[in-house]
């Protein structure tokens, strides 16, 4: 297969350089390892017996590689690769129009897959089952449905929201795949690698303190690398040290923990507005003139996962963790606290 054909698929508006730090196969995908694991087992057997792989249901927040592993299964498969997201296919005609012009055992990704209309999802359930869709023809009293056939093919679904997915288009997909943060050698092993391809100096010691400040997320990783990569050409002598990342965090306003300045707004609206919460969702995002899809679906995964943030069923609070590391002094605890009148 040629290169060509492995980058088919990814939406025009990637940035290149991202094309080139993406692995194409698992052998170059860092961490996940039990989800590598079972993919390379499924797809093995896909491979043997000649058949189209599973359809596959990757979930997890936003910059884990999701995309990557949608082309990763492609290339391993040996098929093309065709990309979409849910927000483009605003009617039916449009996702017949994919799904009729495939080849036998595309890997079709649909990004976003929680926000497909219902037309759509009940014309992907015949689909994926049947290799069939739905369409019909003429209106009124003389309208007939038919049945379309289509070449056997591989969904991949990707989403920051599994639960906002309709539970039958779900139980359609024979793997599902839950995304995590990845660990801190992980991250290291991932910038490591971008360093190389990118030609970036870094000195070893560097990697952790980079890695610390990544939030989990190669998307960021290799975003600050490449930022971190412009303050050593112009303020150092070209190597990424740990005198550079400091002063980039700094310039950034990103602190050692990863958290950004909108993250540490987030913190301080809840604890200095509302006095650590409860709040509910819509508010704190009218409050700190953030969308709510971008609270919940960007900020708030990291800041629940470091223990920043909980979310209860009154609202989110802020956490004795978050207190401490904004240096705000906590609440006071009532000593009559929890003592039955």
């Amino acid at each position: 297969m040629s290169d060509e054909k492995i980058l088919t698929g990814y939406p025009r508006e990637e940035d290149s350089r991202d094309h080139a730090l993406r692995p194409q196969y698992l052998k170059d995908f860092q961490g996940q390892t039990a989800l590598k694991e079972n993919l390379s087992v499924f797809i093995t057997a896909a491979r043997e017996r000649k058949e189209p792989l599973d359809h596959v249901f990757l979930s997890g927040p936003p910059g884990l590689g999701k995309t990557t592993l949608a082309g990763i299964v492609a290339n391993e498969m040996g098929y093309e690769l065709k990309a979409t997201s849910a927000p483009a296919l605003e009617k039916p005609k449009d996702l017949a129009g994919l799904l009729t012009t495939i080849s036998d055992n595309t890997v079709f990704f649909i990004d976003e897959i929680h926000r497909l209309r219902p037309a759509l999802e009940e014309m992907l359930y015949i689909a994926m089952e049947d290799f069939e869709i739905d369409w019909i023809i003429g209106q009124g009293a003389s309208a007939r449905s038919i049945r379309i056939p289509i070449p056997p093919f591989t969904l991949i679904g990707a989403t920051t929201k599994p639960g906002q997915v309709a539970s039958p288009l779900y139980s359609r997909f024979g793997i599902a795949v839950r995304m995590n943060f990845y660990d801190e050698n992980e991250i290291i092993s991932i910038i490591k690698r971008s360093a190389s391809i990118l030609d970036i100096s870094v000195q070893e010691e560097a990697f952790p303190l980079l890695a610390r400040c990544s939030r989990g997320t190669p998307r960021v990783a290799n975003r600050l690398l490449r930022r971190m990569r412009d303050f050593a050409q112009v303020l150092g002598t070209g190597t990424v040290t740990n005198e550079i990342i400091m002063t980039g965090l700094e310039r950034l306003e990103i602190d050692l923990d990863g958290l950004e300045r909108h993250d540490r707004q987030i913190l301080k609206v809840i604890i200095e507005h509302y006095n650590g919460g409860p709040v509910g969702a819509e508010t704190l995002a009218i409050s700190v003139g953030e969308a709510i899809e971008s609270l919940e679906d960007f900020y708030e995964p990291y800041l629940i996962q470091r223990g920043f943030l909980k979310r209860t069923p009154r609202g989110r609070v802020a956490t004795e963790l978050a207190y401490k590391h904004l240096k705000i002094e906590g609440p006071k605890k009532n000593e009559d606290q929890g003592i039955l009148f």
